[in-house]
């Protein structure tokens, strides 16, 4: 059963970093934006095709919520068959520092990546 819609907004968020995690909270979200981020507006199945592990159950339903949030804009054409397309709205385009953080760390520690890290090594904030 899927979850209840905007589920995440039952109660009111901690902080503002939890309330931000829970807008991009999504395993494929952050990967979508920036898709539309770099690309600016794809269709279903160009997405589709950048994220080829994702179902098409997943991304629809990432899509849906995204767009419920107002993070992305869908376009609908009405012609046969029906056209698509996603792009971000402006609140989406305020994401645009966060992702390219986002790149710039991951591009800098891409070798962590699917390993633990020891204890050691974790950082505390500050």
């Amino acid at each position: 059963m899927s979850k209840a819609k905007h589920s995440r907004f039952n109660c009111s968020p901690g902080c503002a970093v939890e309330a931000a995690i829970g807008i991009l909270d999504g395993k494929w979200k952050s990967i979508i934006l920036w898709h539309l981020l770099t690309e600016h507006t794809l269709r279903f199945g160009e997405i589709r095709k950048r994220i080829p592990n994702v179902t098409q159950r997943m991304l629809t339903n990432q899509l849906r919520e995204l767009e419920e949030d107002g993070i992305i804009h869908r376009e609908v054409y009405p012609q046969v068959p029906p056209k698509v397309e996603y792009s971000l709205t402006p609140l989406g385009m305020s994401l645009r520092e966060i992702l390219l953080a986002l790149k710039a760390w991951g591009d800098e520690h891409m070798d962590l990546y699917g390993q633990v890290m020891p204890q050691s090594q974790a950082i505390e904030p500050t």
